[in-house]
């Protein structure tokens, strides 16, 4: 089921199944959460700004030991942000 995948508009596959870190409320457990997910199989992660845990879901992504390149985190910003330069602070 972990690797059933869609096909993005460029030709890359990305899992259909993603694991959500949301009320995983510090860093710590988001790192160990994340690189557990990891290791079971997991690579397409969620998180987001409000969720206050894209640090440790990083770390958690680091420590895994598999390649960034193979990973895929995707983030949510509020609604009030709209332009680039804010999005990237």
């Amino acid at each position: 089921m972990l690797e059933e995948t869609y096909t993005l508009t460029n030709g890359v596959k990305i899992p259909k199944i993603g694991f959500g870190t949301w009320l995983i409320d510090s860093d710590e457990e988001a790192a160990k959460a994340v690189h557990e997910a990891i290791d079971v199989g997991y690579r397409h992660i969620d998180t987001a700004e409000a969720y206050d845990n894209e640090a440790g879901v990083g770390e958690g992504v680091r420590q895994s030991g598999i390649a960034r390149e193979k990973i895929f985190v995707n983030t949510k910003l509020a609604a009030e942000i709209k332009d680039h330069d804010t999005a990237v602070k």
